[in-house]
């Protein structure tokens, strides 16, 4: 069922025992600096805060998570975002010359809004959503998640659910938050066949002399699989005539497409697989290659339709896990690949679910138990997980990185001290 019932909507009240008590902001400092001493990936990263009535303070810096809990707590926002480091501290910005203040890292962000899917979705529209429509969502995730690893070799990715009808990833390996405006375009100019966001449009140039590049057509394999299963029989997308003329848009030769519609106004009541069947039937005739038709009509239906302008730019910003989405009370929770199928939107937990589990649980059923925070007594636990372990992956990395380099400046120490016949001065 369509997820239509608009929730009610967080007080300030709630929102503030939310941020005090449960919101987890070692986890966030952890997994946005890549180690336990505040760096500059923290300390010149901007924060933006949503406040009651719109309003809406950007440039704000922090250096430890403590800092960064206390104005949060203060400011009481709806919510906030967060956005790239910076040449300087932000909050410091008009001490030093606009010129010398500048994005220089910054996640490589995705953004996957279900609206983008309205055109060929029948199960809900516009901002309502339910397991049946994740489907595409689950699909965008494998094709997207597999293309960046394997393509481009990014092995940091956190999925992160935004609270309502979508999903962001932020990718943290070190080359992606290297790269500039340019190389972020290209990257996602390679990866965008279907555009979502104020371009959402159908991209018809992605073939190449007739032929996929070898990375979509790798895609195309999976998407083969489980197009049947969400087009054809969970959607049901060819069904009514407004799903079938949909479909009969994406067919450029014309006598195709009026065969076709000439034999399925004629039996109206052919389902979405028969109508799939009848395609396939016609364009086996065909002198062209006969499934280019089909792979584009596979792609354009399953493929992921991504709000490139979020991607492209260093200072865009983009909402925190675990805030709380405004209309829905629901938390920002991060995903596995492996949960994504499963994954429902319509029972994540809500802030008020939360508060009420913290209220029922007392200090007896947690005798015997080792509890460093109030988020460990609520069903939130399993999601604060995921970014701690994320986390992790990111510190002992950073460590590596540290002990090389200190391995690398002994040895080199050493040598220099041989070369010249002199004793190393090895005591530090």
């Amino acid at each position: 069922m369509p997820d239509t019932t608009e929730m009610e909507k967080p007080s300030p009240e709630v929102m503030l025992t939310y941020y005090r008590r449960l919101y987890p902001f070692k986890s966030i400092f952890n997994w946005l600096n890549h180690e336990h001493s505040p760096s500059r990936l923290f300390t010149q990263r901007e924060f933006a805060f949503t406040l009651a009535g719109d309003v809406y303070l950007r440039y704000n810096s922090f250096t430890t998570a403590d800092e960064l809990k206390k104005q949060v707590c203060q400011l009481n926002p709806t919510r906030f975002e967060i956005g790239p480091v910076y040449s300087a501290r932000p909050r410091d910005r008009k001490t030093v010359r606009p010129a010398m203040f500048n994005p220089i890292l910054r996640e490589l962000v995705f953004d996957i809004d279900m609206t983008d899917y309205d055109p060929v979705r029948t199960c809900c529209s516009n901002a309502d959503i339910c397991k049946k429509c994740w489907g595409f969502i689950a699909v965008a995730v494998r094709v997207l998640d597999q293309s960046l690893r394997e393509d481009f070799g990014y092995e940091k990715l956190l999925w992160v659910y935004s609270g309502r009808r979508g999903i962001h990833l932020w990718i943290s390996d070190h080359d992606a938050l290297a790269l500039t405006d340019q190389q972020r375009k290209a990257l996602v100019g390679y990866l965008t066949v279907l555009q979502g966001g104020k371009e959402s449009s159908r991209k018809l140039n992605i073939r190449i002399g007739g032929k996929l590049p070898p990375s979509l057509q790798n895609s195309l394999e999976y998407l083969k699989k489980v197009f049947g299963g969400l087009i054809l029989d969970n959607q049901n997308c060819f069904k009514s005539e407004d799903g079938y003329e949909e479909l009969l848009k994406n067919i450029q030769d014309s006598s195709i497409a009026s065969s076709l519609r000439k034999k399925w106004e004629s039996n109206p009541t052919r389902s979405s697989q028969d109508k799939w069947n009848d395609l396939l039937k016609i364009v086996h005739k065909q002198q062209h290659p006969p499934m280019w038709i089909a792979e584009d009509i596979i792609l354009n239906y399953t493929y992921p339709r991504l709000d490139a302008e979020v991607s492209k730019h260093r200072n865009h910003l983009l909402k925190a896990p675990f805030c709380i989405h405004p209309s829905t009370g629901r938390v920002c929770v991060p995903l596995t690949v492996d949960m994504i199928e499963n994954f429902d939107p319509v029972s994540v937990p809500t802030v008020h679910q939360l508060l009420k589990e913290l209220d029922e649980t007392g200090d007896a059923e947690n005798q015997g138990k080792e509890i460093h925070s109030d988020w460990e007594k609520t069903s939130l636990k399993p999601y604060i997980d995921i970014l701690d372990r994320h986390a992790a992956l990111l510190m002992s990395e950073t460590r590596r990185e540290k002990l090389k380099t200190g391995s690398y400046l002994s040895s080199a120490l050493l040598l220099t001290a041989l070369i010249s016949n002199s004793q190393p001065d090895i005591s530090w």
